[in-house]
């Protein structure tokens, strides 16, 4: 029997082939984020954010190594030289900070950013990396102008074109003008049917007086 080998590393520990890297795309994808590294440009949904180039470069680093830990002391080297003299651990604390408050996470309850204590940070989301803007994508599987109308009909919709607008508006105008027509020979029939007396209304009366008076 060969003797039975044991592997060394943690379940949960990733490899390296499962590090992403950020130079085989130009878009980097992870939740509602996209990041354009051409343009060094991170949007949300489309509406750009503002990130400072220390945050931005954190948010990178935090992206090549999904779910590993990135130390301090990594942070430290990629943010600032080594022959730099500042506070590293409040201007880390503060830059992730930064960071956070962007990508609307929280420290108490993470979405992306989780700190581990005595350690550093981990990105708890898993990155795509594409060469394809998502803004494409999207153009690709909206509905064309064409079959809008008829997936309204589908749904149960109700759509107008333009050629049954002009009808109803042309019954309109029709009814319109019956009623206008209408009207006008009313008005012409009842003028004609009032009675025309022969004689004028003085000799009428006149004629009635003196035959009341024999």
């Amino acid at each position: 029997m060969s003797p039975e080998v044991i592997s060394m590393r943690e379940p949960d520990e990733p490899t390296a082939s499962e590090r992403v890297l950020l130079s085989s795309g130009r878009y980097v994808l992870f939740g509602p984020f996209r990041i354009d590294q051409q343009r060094q440009e991170v949007t949300r949904n489309g509406s750009r954010l503002k990130l400072q180039g220390k945050v931005y470069q954190v948010l990178l680093t935090l992206l090549e190594k999904p779910g590993e830990v990135v130390t301090r002391e990594e942070l430290r080297m990629r943010l600032w030289p080594a022959d730099t003299h500042v506070n590293y651990d409040a201007n880390v604390n503060t830059t992730v900070n930064k960071l956070r408050q962007a990508l609307g996470d929280s420290s108490d309850q993470p979405l992306y950013i989780e700190t581990i204590p005595r350690k550093g940070y981990c990105l708890l989301v898993q990155p795509e990396v594409s060469d394809k803007s998502p803004h494409s994508q999207f153009a690709h599987s909206q509905p064309s102008a064409d079959s809008a109308p008829e997936s309204s009909r589908r749904a149960g919709g109700l759509v107008f074109s333009i050629s049954d607008i002009a009808i109803v508006l042309g019954v309109i105008g029709l009814i319109l003008a019956g009623m206008l027509l209408g009207a006008g020979i009313t008005r012409l029939w009842i003028s004609h049917a009032v009675p025309v007396f022969p004689y004028p209304l003085a000799t009428f009366f006149s004629h009635s007086s003196a035959t009341a008076l024999f």
